[in-house]
């Protein structure tokens, strides 16, 4: 037995993982299930877990190491004797990809062993643009052929990145007619690399850029739910994301989302709450927010928010407590130079709520919408009923 242990995709926009640590050393036994690894993928620190029993063997990636999607990180071999001779088999190749930090691909699918090993090294950096129209031999990525083929955009009609192939931001980048800064242009200057967050955060500006988005304000008194709030001890953002959910339960329309083949509508309300963290965003999800007890939300919410801001190292978030929300909220009202402002939909929700600072006792409400979904009367009669709701917050305690 030989088995990969390949760099695991964690997320729908996850394009390369940084590998920080082994938990493991070559020759040590491995069980099913066990932790060998630690990767940071594009919203947290997770476990590389073993899928097979076995004695971990190399060659090994080296730690603190950039690496794509489907790169292979070790082996797994069946026999302790086994493994001196994987060690030896293909040190040179796995050093130089580890080593090189190449930029990663876009390929979501785990590649094969031999595949994965090999990351081309990087191409000097060129504006030149292929001139065959015949795109079978323009370097890029899967998923930029693909996204291609999708929006009937030419590769051979865009120019590389610095690694010399096409990625999916560039083909993006086409579709909505909004080229890259060309910096050559401009005063010298000096990259600095993104962190796996900070690109996953990019990626996903630009997928829900191409949402048509209309935005409805509301200002709404503060001063009795955050009354509440004080007295029964509950945080306010979650007692937000409570009121939203009940307004969605009247307006259901609010917890479809767009798909090429109609509306998904789901069966329970599950809201993602945006947290501001170092060099990053996210967004962790409170899963069935209408029908759990609020005290049960309360401690669901504070762990949450405490492995998101790594308070709880060896129990951070996993893919599961941030995707998939239904809807979602960004709650400012903490700084009170924010008097106004709006947030984009992520690709799979109808809405987003912004709520802003109080000013004279009121806070203004931005609903930003998928026009696909929802329209401007809709999101009119959800800020209505979102308004009686804060100002009657009793309501959000029942079942409690």
């Amino acid at each position: 037995m030989r088995e990969p242990i390949l760099m695991p995709s964690l997320s729908d926009t996850m394009e390369s993982g940084h590998f920080i640590q082994w938990l493991k050393q070559p020759g040590d036994a491995v069980k099913k299930g066990e932790a060998v690894a630690e990767v940071e993928s594009d919203k947290a620190i997770m476990d590389v877990e073993a899928f097979h029993d076995g004695y971990l063997a190399g060659p090994l990636v080296a730690e603190d190491t950039d690496l794509p999607v489907g790169a292979v990180l070790a082996y797994l071999v069946g026999r302790p004797e086994e493994v001196s001779e994987t060690q030896a088999e293909k040190p040179s190749r796995t050093k130089q990809a580890a080593s090189e930090k190449r930029p990663a691909t876009e390929n979501k699918s785990a590649a094969s062993p031999e595949t994965a090993v090999a990351v081309e090294k990087p191409a000097t950096p060129s504006s030149s643009r292929p001139s065959s129209s015949n795109t079978t031999h323009v370097k890029a990525s899967p998923y930029a052929r693909g996204l291609a083929r999708e929006l009937g955009i030419d590769l051979s009609q865009l120019a590389p990145a610095a690694d010399g192939s096409i990625h999916g931001r560039q083909v993006l980048a086409a579709a909505l007619g909004r080229p890259e800064a060309r910096l050559d242009d401009g005063p010298a200057y000096e990259l600095q690399a993104m962190t796996p967050m900070q690109r996953a955060v990019a990626n996903n500006m630009i997928a829900a850029a191409a949402t048509p988005t209309f935005r409805t304000s509301a200002r709404f008194a503060l001063g009795p739910i955050r009354n509440l709030a004080k007295d029964k001890r509950f945080s306010l953002t979650l007692l937000l994301a409570r009121a939203c959910a009940l307004t969605i339960q009247k307006h259901p329309r609010f917890n479809a989302a767009y798909t090429l083949q109609g509306l998904a509508q789901r069966q329970q309300v599950d809201v993602g709450i945006a947290v501001d963290v170092p060099n990053g965003l996210l967004t962790p999800v409170l899963r069935n927010v209408t029908e759990k007890p609020l005290n049960d939300l309360q401690e669901e919410w504070r762990l949450l928010k405490d492995r998101a801001m790594g308070k709880t190292p060896r129990h951070r978030l996993t893919p599961e407590d941030y995707r998939g929300a239904t809807f979602y909220l960004s709650n400012l009202g903490m700084f009170s130079e924010v008097v106004h402002f709006d947030a984009v939909v992520p690709v799979g929700a109808a809405a987003i709520l912004a709520v802003a600072t109080v000013q004279d006792g009121v806070a203004e409400y931005t609903l930003s919408c998928d026009h696909r979904v929802v329209y401007g009367a809709d999101a009119a009669r959800f800020l209505h009923t979102l308004g009686e709701i804060l100002d009657k917050p009793q309501t959000l305690l029942s079942g409690d």
